[in-house]
């Protein structure tokens, strides 16, 4: 009965990914254009083996946006089937299928096999991982290698061993090279297993000596990478330009006004060159939505003025270099908005920020999103924050049932994706990686507010304690 049931997920995670291929061709080459790069450096990698967006340079220019894990997984596409998006979103469909396996995988270290079956259909029904599966983006690979780092993370409990952590560590420095967001999660992962676990009096929990080596396996790891941009940039950094600048400065101008509105400052500011004629056309848009033009006037004023430093050099090693400075304009720009109005940037962090991060996935084609009704998006958040809390219930649950450890384990990247993101512009494809570990809590969730039996058979609870 599991074999033919797994077999089931399957199949309908295939044909999900399948659907979404179909339903998403039509925006690969007008829409997200993230995509752009990625396929850029995939392709310049598959036929140089360089990582750069100009191997035509008459000197090297370095990749300041980028992290290498995935342009890698685009290149050995390319290699093996041309240059085309079709191959990369097939094979992320069956990348698909196997996140749900290890979905199953891990809810079977916790959980009964009824829940742990419930847990990958769920998985394979969500339909964020296969959305963004149409795509030559990151989010599939990456939330493959999170969910395979967090089956090992589990399995390593109850290892008095050093090879689990070690490879526990090894996942984690991919699933960084993948999203550099993720280089801090080792950390709060061993946080957890020496902070944690001895105030709650975990009894069976993972020596120093074992965080250790995971660790250490994660810094070696991580090596090339840092060596890369020393060499070529003269800093030890993840990504030079796709630092937390950016990121900051958007964070602090999110939910000042809703999405379509700062979507069409955002595109008039990327469009209208002329100051006066962009000026006008922003008083416009305050005049339509009833609002102050003020704050808009200075949000598009600065997209333009930090853009220019790295708009305006012509010379891509010059422009590189300052696409650096310019996350730096971008911090400091960033920071200090915020401190003009703290309080207001708080409660909008936490009112919108983190609602977004975990409910505000809208599972329609980019084109078509303007078009949706409030209602129909509605919707979508709503089904999305239910599945969150019923996820912090099959936390709270596990914690109930004696699993305290697996409990604060698989909690872990829900409390370490949203403090990372809060001060960040958030969107909610920054928490896909996590979101088949939080539907296997949900899954577990439903089964304990439903009455259901979710604790695991007694053979295997004495098989995982030998």
């Amino acid at each position: 009965m599991p074999r033919r049931s797994l077999w089931i997920v399957c199949v309908v995670a295939v044909l999900h990914g399948l659907f979404f291929i179909w339903y998403q061709h039509t925006d690969w080459n007008t829409q997200w254009t993230d995509q752009d790069g990625y396929r850029r450096l995939g392709q310049v990698l598959a036929a140089t083996g360089k990582f750069t967006r100009f191997p035509d340079a008459p000197t090297f220019v370095p990749e300041v946006l980028r992290t290498p894990l995935y342009p890698m997984f685009v290149a050995v596409l390319y290699r093996l089937f041309g240059v085309h998006q079709l191959s990369v979103a097939l094979m992320q469909t069956v990348v698909f299928a196997v996140i749900c396996l290890m979905v199953y995988a891990t809810a079977r270290r916790v959980a009964s096999e009824r829940v742990a079956v419930g847990a990958a259909a769920a998985t394979a029904l969500f339909p964020a991982i296969p959305y963004f599966g149409a795509l030559v983006m990151t989010e599939v690979l990456t939330t493959l290698l999170f969910t395979v780092s967090m089956w090992l993370a589990l399995s390593a409990l109850t290892s008095r061993g050093m090879t689990r952590f070690a490879w526990l560590g090894v996942l984690l420095g991919l699933t960084t090279l993948s999203r550099p967001v993720f280089v801090l999660f080792p950390f709060a992962l061993a946080a957890v297993g020496l902070i944690a676990l001895p105030v709650l009096r975990v009894r069976t929990r993972p020596r120093v000596a074992q965080w250790v080596v995971m660790v250490a396996a994660f810094a070696l790891t991580m090596a090339p990478w840092f060596g890369y941009n020393y060499v070529t940039l003269g800093r030890f950094t993840l990504s030079p330009a796709g630092g937390v600048g950016r990121g900051l400065w958007e964070g602090s101008w999110q939910a000042t006004w809703s999405g379509r509105t700062q979507n069409t400052l955002t595109h008039l500011a990327d469009d209208v060159d002329d100051r006066a004629a962009l000026d006008r056309l922003v008083a416009d848009v305050a005049a339509r939505e009833h609002l102050d033009a003020a704050p808009m006037l200075e949000y598009v004023h600065q997209w333009e003025d930090i853009r220019l430093i790295w708009t305006s050099p012509t010379d891509p090693r010059e422009r590189a270099i300052a696409r650096v400075k310019a996350d730096e304009e971008y911090r400091r720009v960033g920071l200090d908005n915020i401190r003009r109005d703290a309080p207001a940037h708080l409660a909008k962090r936490l009112a919108r920020g983190l609602f977004i991060l975990w409910a505000g996935e809208i599972p329609f084609r980019y084109s078509d999103i303007n078009a949706l009704s409030p209602a129909i998006i509605r919707a979508c958040w709503a089904v999305q924050a239910v599945i969150f809390l019923i996820a912090l219930a099959g936390g709270y649950a596990l914690y109930r049932s004696g699993r305290a450890a697996e409990a604060l384990f698989l909690l872990a990247p829900i409390v370490y994706i949203s403090a990372v993101h809060f001060p960040l512009l958030t969107e909610a494809r920054q928490s896909l990686p996590a979101q088949p570990t939080l539907l296997l809590l949900a899954a577990v969730g439903a089964a304990w507010l439903t009455g259901h039996s979710f604790a695991l058979e007694p053979q295997v609870h004495e098989r995982e304690h030998l």
